[in-house]
């Protein structure tokens, strides 16, 4: 099937869609299901944690997000949660399943958790004599909604997909602290489809949820299984490449790696989304996104070199950061700060956060760490020695020699210069370029010169 651009409405007698079901209230789905049920729709949320349910009925968020909260505190009445997996999928025309999909020892995504909720799916439709449409939002390896998706909801419904009910493929694109913003303003939305009518149902959903005329790239289930680790790992090398060109700045006099993402990203061809010189990626989409996307295709015989070294620079990005510290003159057991462990801002997430692997590497090799971060409280983080998490930024760099950036929130930028007093800063994300401090501080930044020798061809002069 080639990719189109579809904006046609709901054919072969189908309904329009009011009622829709969300099956996992985690992270994406509760936002998923919020969004939905504000956009107008009749929305029932479905998990298995009592305690998620309760707060979802409540009005309450039981996860970090912004704008989450006020979303289900105005939707209370078209917004409903429940553990009722059956009810739930008979009392709507649509339902969203948003489950976990963890790596797999290949690097693949496992459907230890999407399997089980098609099984219970299938059993839902085979009480219901309508057109029913099933959505599949989580990452999957290509291949698993032909050859394991749509096959389990046709043994345990005793139905047949594109006649009985209809199938789709629809992973988000959207990080961890925009998702309100990215679920209402996205790129573009990606559809793999089992038919026609199954696609126009969820085109029709998308254009009324999506709050900018977004355009609609509709597909195979495999083509749409391609594209969506395509895309992360396509980013995931503008990132990579963007710290490579960071370290090289740094090692040549007057080196400003942000003079240069600037000028490169107004070539249209290369963009300035995600070219930004700093510490590695994280979060639970880019790293396994990007192993996903060479691990599938090693499976297939195809070498994805690019992907493998974009990996590769990721992984040691924070052996570089040890290196400078090191270089800096400074060894264990001195004290170091750590400011940010989330892998990004606006975000609780912690899962492949290059700020807390930094932390645990730094404590592994003797090094005192202080660490803070606005989103993390003491429970969050596991007890290691040498690793102390502090309650507020102003203890943490206090009580360290060397402060180290590693997440960009907002607040850091503003932290009072004083209180960096004969200290040494390595600063990640160019934080504090506009508010630098004293001189009695020794400030470093990644992706700035950070020698004065003249180079040439690689020696220095």
């Amino acid at each position: 099937m080639a990719a189109t651009l579809s904006h046609r409405r709901v054919e072969r007698g189908h309904p329009a869609v009011k009622r829709i079901s969300v099956i996992g209230l985690g992270k994406l789905g509760l936002c998923l299901a919020a969004v939905l049920a504000d956009r107008g729709f009749k929305v029932v949320g479905v998990d298995v944690d009592k305690q998620k349910v309760a707060a979802v009925m409540a009005g309450r968020s039981p996860i970090y997000e912004p704008g989450l909260e006020a979303l289900l505190g105005s939707n209370r009445t078209s917004l409903t949660a429940t553990t009722d997996y059956d009810a739930a999928v008979r009392g709507t025309e649509a339902t969203f399943v948003v489950v976990p999909t963890p790596s797999t020892k290949s690097g693949e995504f496992s459907l230890e958790y999407v399997k089980p909720v098609m099984g219970i799916l299938g059993k839902a439709l085979v009480k219901k004599p309508t057109y029913h449409l099933v959505v599949l939002t989580s990452t999957v390896t290509p291949g698993s909604m032909d050859e394991v998706v749509l096959p389990t909801l046709e043994k345990t419904s005793g139905k047949k997909g594109g006649r009985d009910f209809g199938l789709c493929y629809n992973p988000e694109f959207i990080a961890l602290g925009d998702v309100v913003k990215g679920l209402l303003t996205p790129d573009f939305v990606l559809v793999g489809e089992s038919d026609p009518a199954a696609g126009d149902m969820l085109a029709e959903i998308q254009l009324r949820t999506c709050a900018n005329g977004t355009p609609i790239a509709r597909m195979s289930f495999m083509n749409a299984e391609v594209a969506k680790i395509a895309v992360n790992s396509f980013v995931t090398m503008k990132m990579s490449f963007a710290n490579t060109l960071a370290e090289i700045c740094e090692r040549v006099p007057g080196g400003d790696v942000d003079a240069i993402t600037r000028a490169i990203g107004m070539d249209r061809r290369i963009g300035s989304a995600y070219l930004r010189g700093a510490i590695g990626y994280g979060g639970p989409c880019f790293p396994r996104d990007n192993v996903a996307f060479a691990a599938f295709a090693k499976r297939i015989g195809v070498d994805a070199a690019l992907a493998r070294a974009t990996d590769k620079v990721n992984r040691r990005q924070v052996r570089r950061i040890v290196k400078l510290i090191e270089n800096h003159g400074i060894a264990p057991p001195s004290k170091i700060g750590v400011l940010g462990f989330t892998y990004k801002p606006n975000t609780n997430v912690t899962e492949a956060s290059q700020g807390l692997m930094l932390a645990e590497a730094l404590a592994r090799k003797g090094y005192r760490v202080h660490a803070y971060d606005p989103a993390i409280g003491s429970g969050q983080l596991p007890n290691r020695q040498n690793l102390i998490l502090e309650d507020n930024v102003d203890a943490c760099v206090e009580k360290s020699d060397l402060c180290v950036i590693a997440t960009p929130w907002q607040g850091f930028s503003t932290i009072d210069k004083s209180r960096f007093s004969d200290k040494v800063v390595l600063d990640c994300w160019r934080v504090l370029n506009g508010n630098r401090p004293s001189r009695d501080s020794a400030y470093m930044a990644l992706g700035q010169s950070m020698t004065r020798k003249k180079v040439l061809r690689g020696r220095e002069q």
